[in-house]
Formats: C-alpha cells, sequence, structure tokens
C-alpha cells in the first residue's frame, strides 16, 4: 500500500533522514521506533508532503506520489496526524471534527453526521459541544485522530498519538487504533510506548541517527543488538518480547 524508498533529507548540514525505505501493507499496523532525533517525524512529514523529499521515492497505492503537497495526499487517501495538537479553541469539538470532513463534501448536515460518527469511534461522543480550548490531553489527542479521520484516509500516519498520556488513558487509544484499523484504515505509527508497540504492531521499522537500521516482528526487533544498543535499552527489549 505504502512503499518508500531511500528517502533523504537535510536541512543544511544535517542530514535528517538518510536513505530511509519501508513498506506498509493494506490493514496493517505497523511501527516506527527511535531515539529522539533520529528522524522519525520528518520522515512522516516527507511522506504526507510536508517536506520536500531531497532524494528517493515515496509511491501509495501503486502511484507515485513524491512531492505532491499534503492536500493532494489527503485526497488520494493519506493522512498525518500531528506530535503537537493544535485544535481550534473557540469552537467545539463537533465544528473542530466537521472541518476534517469537509475536506470530502460542502454540506454541512453531511458534515456534522459524519463528524458525530467518528467521534463516537474515538470516544468523544459525550464531548461534542465541549470547546476545543476545555479539552484535556487525553480529549486533544482523541480530537486530532478525530480530525484526520474525518478526511476518510485508507492511510492514517499517527505521530506519537499516546505521548503524554496516563496508563489509562494509553490502554483506551490502544483499543480505538486497533478499531480503527479493524474498520479498513491501515496505520503506520511513531510511537515510544513500548507497550502498546507490542500490543499493536504486527512489524516495526527502527531508525536511528536518520538511517533505517532495523525491521521486523517487535519479538525479533527486541533481540537485535544494534536496536538495544541505539534505542531500547535492556528494559524496553524485555517489554517487546513479553
Amino acid at each position: 500500500m505504502l512503499e518508500v524508498r531511500e528517502l533523504s533529507k537535510s536541512f543544511g548540514g544535517l542530514k535528517a533522514v538518510d536513505h530511509a525505505s519501508l513498506d506498509v501493507r493494506q490493514g496493517e499496523i505497523v511501527g516506527l521506533i527511535g531515539p529522539n532525533g533520529a528522524g522519525k517525524t520528518t520522515l512522516f512529514a516527507a511522506i504526507a508532503g510536508f517536506h520536500a523529499p531531497d532524494a528517493g521515492r515515496v509511491a501509495f497505492e501503486g502511484k507515485d506520489i513524491t512531492g505532491w503537497p499534503p492536500h493532494r495526499i489527503c485526497s488520494a487517501g493519506m493522512v498525518r496526524t500531528f506530535q503537537i495538537t493544535q485544535p481550534f479553541a473557540k469552537i467545539s469539538v463537533r465544528e473542530n471534527i466537521m472541518v476534517g470532513a469537509y475536506f470530502r463534501t460542502a454540506d454541512r448536515k453531511r458534515a456534522e453526521r459524519e463528524a458525530e460518527a467518528v467521534a463516537g469511534m474515538v470516544g468523544m461522543a459525550g464531548q461534542l459541544d465541549q470547546m476545543g480550548a476545555d479539552l484535556t490531553v487525553a480529549g486533544r489527542k482523541r480530537l486530532e485522530l478525530a480530525r484526520a479521520l474525518a478526511t476518510s484516509p485508507r492511510l492514517l500516519l499517527l505521530d506519537e498519538v499516546m505521548a503524554g498520556l496516563n496508563p489509562t488513558e494509553i490502554t483506551e487509544i490502544v483499543a480505538v487504533i486497533r478499531a480503527i484499523r479493524d474498520s479498513g484504515v491501515t496505520i503506520l505509527l511513531i510511537e515510544h510506548v513500548m507497550q502498546a508497540v507490542t500490543s499493536l504492531a504486527e512489524r516495526v521499522y527502527v531508525l536511528n541517527q536518520g538511517r533505517m537500521i532495523a525491521d521486523g516482528t517487535p519479538a525479533a526487533i527486541a533481540e537485535n543488538p544494534e536496536v538495544v544498543e541505539a534505542y531500547l535499552g535492556h528494559g524496553a527489549a524485555k517489554v517487546l518480547r513479553a
């Protein structure tokens, strides 16, 4: 479904992504892990059109989309969330989600119906009339996910959707993500919460200093000495092996 080949992106003298490749097959949940500053978010941004790559190729459903702008990639069926959530503070949750729905329809009633359906999927049905400014961190994360879902993607790129959440909230979001995949949306996610990666991902890629250093099942990644040394440490490796 998604093929990334030898993608590179530099900022001045810093090579943030260095000939990185990955694949995501339809129906999968695939994890992308690595240390802070490894280039994960830059890779996401280059895949989703927010950065033009310096080299390499991105193909989505067999079509070369390298260098396409984000709105065109979204229209094709791939959308990303952002690590730093920024809801529209002065409008309701319903209206925030409708912003995403308007990407597919100009009809207000239809956008409202779709926003309500998506809110139910991410556990926000009871918060539709709450203002964006009044949401907790967990609420903002769910809203970010809902706005992306409202564009009707076939592939969803999630950038640390669990960052800043407590263990109970993480468990709830894991269930939401699994339900989204079961509804027919393929998922590529950046995540530091290893227990969530183990629970969700069939396959994992590891990025370090802009380069892919490993890929495989969570259990195989946990046994890779280079990954343990560069990122996991023995404690997190034990979680992945569990």
